[in-house]
């Protein structure tokens, strides 16, 4: 809990310094394309976005079971979820509602808002 309250500091004085080293993450309730998923999203570079579909390319994948995987992420700002897009750009779906996944890429200066 104290690594991850130290890592939410440095994200909210300055996310784009780089990848925070994340805290370890519980992913033992996850599936093993969850997990993939989720590494992908670990590489997602602050202040970006990238596509549900762009995601699934990478795992010759569908863009729904991508979303299904991304929305199955518990832990929302330690794993960028916020940072996947629609194709067109748009935002769509995410738990902590589209108002705050707008304000998070705001604060991180993503271009697609």
């Amino acid at each position: 809990l104290g690594q991850a309250a130290s890592w939410l500091k440095r994200f909210a004085s300055d996310p784009t310094q780089g990848q925070h080293a994340l805290p370890p993450l519980d992913e033992a309730s996850a599936t093993s394309f969850q997990r993939k998923v989720w590494k992908l999203l670990d590489r997602i570079p602050s202040g970006t976005t990238t596509s549900y579909s762009d995601l699934a390319k990478q795992l010759d994948s569908s863009p729904r079971a991508v979303g299904r995987a991304v929305g199955s992420n518990p832990w929302l700002l330690l794993r960028p979820c916020h940072r996947v897009v629609g194709a067109n750009g748009q935002l769509t779906g995410y738990a902590g509602g589209l108002p705050r996944k707008q304000a998070l890429l705001m604060h991180e200066g993503a271009s697609t808002v």
